[in-house]
């Protein structure tokens, strides 16, 4: 929680320069307590649907242990959905004609499997643009993750994705690039970050769009940015909300596709995650899945049981950090009521009050 200026200490523009919250005593006294309304946009396939909601929340859970959350999942009715799934939407979803009803404090948008090259072909495209639309009138913040940022980028900046030579499949060093956005506030400098992609919008281009660059990989690479006002917009291009056992279980069905013939190559590791003697394990089911698609015998159970309590996690406590400083910011932001995106007396171009916003990307 911000730490409220209530008198001319040195101390508090100190902290604030360095990107840490500060709130003048005027505005915490305008600050009303409640709950946050949180909207989840869930666009993963069936069989991710659940899952990708657990991430999600878990992140938000874990970012706060005072205030309380309302999780609102919804999905696009342009997303073809098996009938377990849609039973699963019916029941648990609101639909987006609900959320705009009761209004969000805060909105993430999930990623999505896509079958075209470009994505305005996708059938949820437009669907897609309206919720982007309606949230920028009426959410304090949107958060993108992955496929959503790409999508993002080309129909409000035109910045188009381009394919990467091989898969961007695994654990990978990234660095902040600046450190005084509250975003990044009190997080480490040098931190791993989950990607799983095949397309990459580069850094020139996102600084092309305006947007600020917050973390980069090692090979320059944007995982973290924000909107040119700050924060109405924030863009993961990697998978901060991946649990300690998504990888491997991405790469589990990736396996069973090899084994079932629907992919002609055995799936590579993801890169920087599995330890010498997981790697042998799997090798080792490599040969024994190979012998039995040889000789017509059943498909081996997959080792997971013999892995899985031996993947370690390097970026959630950053991703928790990130997440818990970005819903603070709502919190201190959103408006006493759901349906109006700041409390009176914020700049909607510029809602952190941040110095060096109005300028180009950096």
């Amino acid at each position: 929680m911000p730490i409220v200026a209530h008198n001319e200490l040195p101390t508090f523009a100190r902290l604030r320069q360095e990107g840490q919250t500060i709130l003048e005593p005027g505005r915490a006294q305008h600050q009303t307590i409640r709950e946050l309304h949180v909207g989840v946009l869930n666009m993963m396939p069936d069989t991710a649907l659940a899952a990708t909601e657990r991430q999600f929340f878990r992140l938000v859970g874990e970012s706060n242990p005072i205030a309380q959350f309302y999780m609102h999942p919804f999905t696009l009715q342009a997303l073809p959905r098996g009938e377990q799934a849609q039973a699963h939407i019916e029941r648990y979803y609101d639909s987006f004609g609900q959320i705009c009803s009761g209004g969000l404090d805060a909105l993430i948008i999930t990623g999505a499997n896509v079958t075209h090259p470009d994505l305005s072909q996708e059938p949820f495209w437009g669907p897609l643009r309206e919720v982007f639309e309606w949230a920028q009138e009426n959410v304090t913040s949107v958060l993108c993750s992955c496929l959503a940022t790409h999508a993002a980028l080309q129909f409000r900046h035109g910045q188009k994705r381009s394919a990467l030579p091989a898969k961007r499949w695994g654990v990978f060093p990234h660095r902040l690039m600046r450190t005084d956005h509250p975003l990044v506030n009190d997080v480490n400098t040098l931190f791993d970050v989950p990607h799983s992609r095949f397309n990459n919008v580069s850094a020139g281009q996102f600084r092309e769009a305006g947007l600020h660059v917050l973390v980069e990989s090692a090979n320059g690479e944007v995982h973290l940015a924000v909107s040119p006002d700050g924060f109405r917009v924030v863009y993961f291009q990697g998978h901060p909300e991946y649990h300690t056992v998504s990888l491997l279980k991405e790469y589990k069905r990736e396996v069973r596709r090899y084994a079932d013939g629907e992919r002609g190559d055995y799936p590579p590791f993801p890169d920087n995650h599995f330890r010498l003697r997981e790697q042998a394990i799997l090798n080792e089911y490599r040969r024994r899945l190979d012998a039995a698609l040889d000789a017509g015998d059943p498909v081996p159970e997959f080792p997971e049981r013999l892995v899985i309590g031996h993947i370690d996690n390097t970026w959630h406590d950053t991703a928790e950090g990130i997440v818990g400083n970005w819903i603070g910011l709502v919190y201190q932001l959103t408006h006493e009521q759901r349906n109006l995106p700041f409390m009176d007396g914020i700049d909607p171009d510029n809602p952190l009050g941040l110095d060096w916003v109005g300028g180009a990307g950096t």
